[in-house]
């Protein structure tokens, strides 16, 4: 299977570490392999033509390089090619030159097919030729000096120097491309050479030791040769099948990028490193060692919504995998870039500086996702927003290091600003506020919360408009609580849902209640950006109204102006359905929001509700007074009904009254009232005429 992250086929900067060793390499392995070359002679290299165990050979060989053995756990960088079989089997057989040769043009026919680039296939001959003419000098100190024209089969006397020329090529292959991949991705030696230790000698040992059987099969009859494939296929089709079977527990079907199984897995490892790490430094200073630093990106694409619901999710999953290439071409080296689901990926730097240097990774991959893209004849401009988080100056651990990502992630969307570093003091998920959302849950539950009644009176005539049903709860231990208390906790949850649903119900069963008692009230309930979204809504209140046999005039609902500004809520199935039953919606802290008169008149409101900041400052400020004079007038030409918020005193309403504001609500004209209290206020207004609210 083939690693999304990794990024081997990237050039090294001229002149870096990595540029040097590999032009080290290279030119050393070429002169090993011209120094090869240059004892055959024509007549050798015919009769090794002639000879069809040459060719067998040269085939396996290449087969071998292009079919790697690919076990759980590992991938075709350091699968198990069985080519090391049979080119050992050549170099025992008939020396380094035909070893050297038939190796190089396996790997150079892998690398073309694969795609590799020019410099790493050259880094591949030039590896295998060292390693084999490293085995090949072995072979010579035990006074073995195997070429074209003296082939040589081993005896049972000879398995030592086999095995010591097996351990020298071992050592040698392991070592340079341990030294490779320690400078490509940043890490010790000692480390890249420790990953999969283990599984190469176990493996390397397997192959090896079946190189001499080869060669004494090759010796009797070329015909028994390709028998010694039957074992190999049968190891190579089970490995198949589970590494399929991995490769799908650990990976995003989609986009191929591992998932968050995978991902824990491998921040696990980096976290147990940097405490390792952290531990030796502690124990030579003899004192608190620094642990080194392990970033931990969340990245959320902004408006990825619109996309799916315009061209749907076919071009949208086509433009998830779009993401995916440019991301993973956008980290660096050893950086792990993850899908979470939908349109949210993270990043995993096992090695990270400092805070300034996340943040310089984090605008690379924005940087990277801000190129135009053209997809089915259409162009978009891509953004995500990034949230940071360290270990261990944030987290100690991955569930939490996620967590606080997370949080910073959706501060960066809120603010806009695309990238944010966790903080501790925006974060909404403190112990107190965790503590509050369990007993939220359960206070659901046992049936705490509880409805007040705030009046709308008309400024005019002085008419009941309607009931405000606003959420308390009764708190056991901490008594009345007001919303601003414990809804914006539940506003990031899933309990918002089931509070609004139970609002609804008790607001609806309130209201037939009075309807019963011929107090015949409109009763507004506020609704939440999440309830905007909430297909069930709809089929909630219509229910409702009809099993209390209640009309849609009897409910109202009030949405936020920043939340209905909102494109998608603006836009949502939800406000077009209520709209449609004929539920009438109000627009509430209207000032507070970026209202577009186009989007204004267009939106299925029948009342906009002046915001409280600028009404309480009505008789002090002036800007305030031409604010909500002019509100009042933009809101009569539009045709809609007028409310006010906070209206606290007779000078208030008196000047609102003036402007011509057709309602409003406020401790003037009555407090928020428990549902008995507010009862018994219905009952002796209604007994008594109606005149102009003062």
């Amino acid at each position: 299977m083939k690693d999304p992250n990794n990024t081997r086929n990237t050039v090294p900067r001229r002149g870096s570490p990595l540029w040097i060793y590999f032009a080290v390499v290279i030119v050393v392995g070429a002169a090993v392999f011209a120094a090869a070359l240059a004892g055959m002679s024509g007549a050798q290299v015919d009769a090794l033509a002639g000879n069809p165990v040459f060719w067998i050979l040269a085939a396996f060989i290449v087969f071998g390089e292009l079919r790697p053995i690919i076990t759980p756990g590992s991938t075709e960088n350091n699968g198990a090619t069985t080519s090391t079989t049979f080119s050992f089997a050549a170099l025992l057989y008939a020396g380094l030159p035909i070893a050297a040769v038939l190796q190089s043009v396996a790997v150079i026919a892998c690398g073309v097919l694969r795609g590799r680039t020019p410099h790493r296939i050259a880094f591949n001959v030039a590896q295998y030729t060292l390693s084999l003419a490293a085995a090949y000098g072995t072979l010579t100190l035990f006074g073995i000096h195997p070429g074209p024209t003296a082939l040589w089969v081993p005896e049972g006397g000879d398995l030592p120097a086999i095995a010591a020329a097996g351990a020298v090529y071992f050592a040698c292959n392991d070592g340079l491309v341990g030294a490779a991949v320690a400078l490509h991705e940043r890490v010790s030696l000692v480390k890249a050479l420790r990953w999969d230790l283990g599984y190469q000698v176990l493996v390397h040992l397997a192959l090896l030791a079946l190189a001499p059987l080869v060669v004494v099969a090759m010796d009797r009859s070329a015909v028994f040769v390709p028998l010694i494939l039957l074992p190999f296929i049968a190891v190579y089709l089970n490995a198949s099948a589970s590494v399929r079977r991995e490769h799908q527990a650990l990976h995003d079907g989609l986009t191929g990028l591992p998932n968050r199984k995978m991902l824990t897995v491998r921040t696990e490892d980096s976290l147990a490193e940097a405490r390792a790490i952290a531990s030796r430094a502690a124990s030579r200073s003899r004192g608190a060692g620094q642990a080194p630093r392990v970033g931990l990106f969340l990245l959320d694409l902004d408006r990825f919504k619109e996309v799916n619901d315009t061209l749907g999710h076919p071009t949208g999953d086509r433009l998830l995998q779009l993401v995916a290439h440019r991301l993973t071409h956008s980290v660096r080296p050893g950086d792990l870039v993850a899908r979470l689901g939908g349109d949210e990926f993270a990043v995993l730097l096992p090695t990270i500086r400092d805070t300034a240097a996340a943040r310089e990774v984090a605008a690379r991959l924005r940087a990277a996702l801000s190129e135009p893209v053209r997809l089915d004849g259409m162009s978009f401009d891509l953004e995500g927003s990034v949230g940071i988080a360290l270990f261990p100056d944030h987290a100690p651990d991955f569930e939490l290091l996620l967590q606080r990502a997370d949080v910073a992630m959706y501060h960066a969307k809120e603010s806009r600003s695309g990238v944010e570093v966790y903080s501790p003091d925006k974060d909404r998920n403190s112990p107190a506020r965790l503590s509050m959302l369990g007993d939220l849950r359960r206070a659901i539950d046992r049936g705490e919360l509880e409805l007040f009644y705030q009046p709308k009176v008309s400024l005019h005539d002085g008419q009941l408009v309607g009931m405000e049903a606003l959420v308390r709860w009764r708190h056991p231990d901490k008594g009345v609580l007001e919303p601003e208390h414990f809804l914006p906790i539940a506003e990031q949850t899933y309990l918002m849902r089931s509070i609004t649903h139970y609002v609804v119900d008790a607001a609806l069963a309130q209201a037939a209640a009075w309807w019963r008692d011929d107090l015949t009230v409109q009763v507004a309930v506020n609704a939440s950006g999440r309830d905007l979204f909430d297909t069930g809504l709809t089929e909630t209140i219509e229910n409702g109204l009809l099993a209390r046999g209640l009309p849609t005039a009897a409910l109202q609902l009030e949405i936020t102006e920043r939340i209905l500004m909102n494109e998608p809520a603006y836009a949502s199935d939800t406000v077009g359905a209520l709209a449609e039953l004929g539920i009438p919606l109000s627009l509430d802290d209207f000032g507070t929001g970026y209202s577009s008169l186009v989007r204004l008149k267009r939106l299925p409101v029948e009342e906009i509700k002046i915001d409280a900041s600028f009404v309480r400052r009505l008789a002090r400020s002036a800007d305030d007074a031409v604010i909500v004079r002019s509100t009042v007038d933009l809101v009569r030409t539009l045709g809609l009904r007028s409310v006010a918020e906070g209206v606290e005193d007779p000078q208030t309403a008196s000047m609102l009254r003036e402007m011509g504001c057709d309602a409003a609500q406020g401790w003037h004209f009555g407090r928020p009232m428990d549902a008995a209290t507010a009862t018994d206020w219905l009952r002796r207004r209604m007994q008594r005429a109606p005149e102009p609210a003062a």
